[in-house]
């Protein structure tokens, strides 16, 4: 079966392609209220070892990226974040060592999204298995318990990569945000949005105060697996409604 969250390798899109896919990603982000100010990045490699990738201008805002404006930076160049024309330098810290040490982080997107946040402030909190939502994230969630200011060096880079081994998809990065890998821009995408979504919910359910009804573990279990050998394509259809909406509303997106 066709993995649900399964779209096509980014070594066989163009770098036209993936950076209208980014550029996407940002508006739809910004729609959502995902993004926070200037901050947060988004980025795409664009090459096998994961070396050279997209990544938005320092200053720019989610709802006014475009296509041809994201840079495309080299891991092996430090004055990549020097200049003019740089990227944010916590989001070169961070995405250059994430790209090369975990080959399923082709997409990576790091958010300060209102719910993922509120629950990322919470002390020794594990995601909950409160909903059909949160189950697609089972056994794939990593967590950051040591917060240690901006990351403003290449240890900092190195220290969340190894947080992310072992097959993880998703980190928790407490007192921070959240940031969410994924083979394409259009599955990273998808789970971002599925996940702020789950995370909306549990916060609604925990202000209630009731007990919760937590879905055991081997039911989990089995729904994270039926979400990711569902048999559409959802994050490529995802994503094409997206700029289906975009192409109409905001075309420019693209250019």
């Amino acid at each position: 079966m066709i993995s649900a969250t399964t779209t096509v390798s980014p070594q066989t899109e163009t770098e036209e392609e993936l950076r209208v896919d980014l550029a996407a990603a940002f508006r739809w982000a910004a729609r959502l209220n995902f993004h926070e100010s200037i901050a947060n990045h988004f980025s795409v490699a664009v090459s096998d070892d994961g070396k050279r990738f997209l990544l938005q201008p320092l200053g720019r805002h989610f709802s006014q990226v475009r296509a041809s404006e994201l840079l495309l930076v080299d891991a092996d160049d430090p004055t990549t974040y020097e200049g003019e024309n740089a990227p944010d330098p916590t989001a070169w810290f961070l995405h250059a060592h994430l790209h090369q040490a975990l080959p399923q982080a082709r997409c990576i997107l790091h958010v300060h999204a209102p719910y993922t946040l509120a629950l990322a402030c919470l002390k020794d909190f594990e995601f909950l298995m409160l909903d059909q939502n949160a189950c697609r994230f089972y056994g794939r969630i990593a967590y950051d318990r040591a917060y240690n200011g901006l990351a403003l060096d290449d240890d900092e880079g190195e220290r969340v990569a190894q947080l992310m081994e072992d097959g993880k998809s998703v980190l928790f990065m407490g007192n921070h945000g959240v940031m969410v890998i994924g083979p394409t821009v259009a599955q990273a995408f998808d789970e971002l949005y599925y996940l702020e979504k789950a995370a909306q919910t549990q916060v609604l359910a925990l202000q209630t105060g009731r007990e919760l009804a937590i879905i055991p573990d081997e039911i989990a279990a089995k729904t994270e697996r039926q979400w990711n050998t569902y048999p559409t394509g959802f994050s490529n259809l995802h994503m094409s409604a997206i700029r289906e909406i975009l192409d109409r509303e905001e075309p420019e997106y693209r250019d």
